[in-house]
């Protein structure tokens, strides 16, 4: 006797310890912490990241141009065959070889730009593409949380319809249950429990569809947060639990909506900081420059190879160096023209999406305004479902109600909580996009 219920216990330990040590392994994550993982682990944050970084280093690479260049140099020749030279030397030609078979030279040379307009706007330039690789990064930061919000709202939706699904699922079986108790009684007919029976068969392929949904908007929300499909992350919450935050909106005026923010407008801004600052960098570039240079050297020439008898002659200048264009204006002009024309592009551009903006904030503000009635509407209507039905259910068991008006009350309960949660996520989708458009990266 011991020792089968040894057996029995080491049976139920076998079963249920993995059971309990993939519960502990799961890992419970919320809104705040998905987005979080998403901002540390996603592949478009880190490439954002590092754009930054190599723009200011080509800003450090600017500025080190405004610094004087120094450059040592260092050369050895052998002379192979000497220069000959014949000259008149009492009326008879003499020859005479020039030069030694061993020349040394070393020496430093310096450059140092006086005047350089060009350089001054290019670092300027480089300035503004550093602003332009961080609002790009803001830019990736804002739709990545836009995404992982209305992928986590998506799942909460999947998962909610899964619950109502399956609580149908389980009255529908209930009901079912009873008439089949009825029916061994003699108090239902045949029908009636072929009825409830294939009742409970047509819920099941739907209640298979919701958990598939499930599990995919939960796979769809790990790749988004850059985590592995098969790690054991359980997120939290259900719909339900934003009523309150949804009730005490405040919904703003679409006109004091402020764009400022947005990250289009913004990138376009700085578009048109950096068309201008071109314009300015090839007006320099036509502009003369002035630069100063200088040079050190020793030098030596001997034709063997004794360098402790070697005499070193030094030899050193400095000097400016003008450099005037003439002729690089001609093309510089039509360049001007071109790149005003791309100004003038980028200003109505700026104010095409700026009113396509202004549509997605309306558009936005109506479907928060339409999906808060539709939650107060659909909530009331559920309540009063789930009364009916609970009316209804006592009726039939007591024979004052057929298995159709149960039928109906039992859908209408279900088609009002599926409606009151897609309330929920559309308010919730709508903020989330009104959010993204107003630029908020948090």
């Amino acid at each position: 006797m011991n020792k089968t219920l040894r057996q029995s216990l080491w049976l139920i330990a076998c079963i249920f310890f993995p059971m309990l040590l993939s519960a502990q392994d799961s890992v419970h994550v919320n809104l705040q912490q998905a987005i979080q993982i998403a901002l540390s682990d996603n592949p478009t944050i880190k490439i954002a990241d590092r754009n930054i970084e190599a723009k200011k280093y080509y800003k450090n690479e600017q500025i080190a141009a405004l610094f004087p260049s120094v450059s040592a140099s260092g050369s050895y020749q052998r002379t192979i065959q000497k220069q000959k030279m014949t000259m008149e030397m009492g009326g008879s030609p003499m020859t005479i070889e020039v030069g030694t078979s061993n020349n040394y030279s070393a020496g430093l040379s310096l450059t140092l730009p006086l005047v350089a307009a060009p350089t001054w706007y290019n670092l300027k330039l480089s300035q503004i593409d550093v602003e332009a690789a961080v609002e790009s990064a803001r830019s990736s930061r804002i739709s990545l949380i836009n995404e992982v919000k209305k992928a986590y709202y998506g799942m909460l939706l999947a998962k909610d319809s899964y619950r109502v699904l399956l609580v149908n699922y389980q009255n529908v079986e209930y009901t079912a249950q009873n008439i089949t108790d009825k029916y061994n009684q003699g108090l239902a007919s045949d029908f009636e429990k072929l009825r409830a029976e294939v009742q409970v068969k047509n819920q099941k392929p739907q209640l298979t569809s919701a958990e598939n949904s499930v599990n995919l908007a939960t796979m769809m929300l790990k790749v988004l947060i850059g985590v592995d499909v098969n790690e054991p992350i359980i997120f939290d919450g259900q719909l339900a639990d934003f009523e309150n935050d949804m009730l005490s909106y405040q919904i703003p005026d679409p006109q004091s909506v402020s764009l400022s923010n947005n990250s289009d407008l913004k990138q376009l801004e700085i578009s048109k900081n950096s068309l201008d600052m071109s314009v300015k960098l090839l007006k320099a570039s036509a502009c003369p420059t002035l630069a100063l240079s200088g040079s050190a050297q020793y030098m030596t020439m001997a034709n063997d190879f004794k360098f402790s008898n070697y005499n070193w002659f030094p030899y050193s200048v400095i000097g400016l160096s003008l450099n005037v264009p003439i002729t690089s204006w001609i093309g510089t002009s039509y360049k001007l023209k071109e790149m005003r024309l791309s100004q003038d592009n980028l200003t109505d551009q700026k104010q095409y999406i700026e009113n396509n903006l202004r549509v997605s904030v309306n558009n936005n503000l109506s479907n928060i305004r339409n999906a808060m009635a539709d939650m107060v509407s659909n909530k009331e209507t559920m309540e009063q479902a789930q009364r009916a039905y609970n009316i209804v259910q006592k009726q039939y068991e007591v024979g004052m109600a057929t298995w159709l008006d149960l039928n109906s009350a039992e859908l209408a309960l279900t088609q009002s909580r599926l409606l009151y949660d897609q309330s929920i996520y559309n308010f919730l989708a709508a903020k989330t996009e009104l959010e993204a458009l107003m630029g908020q990266d948090n």
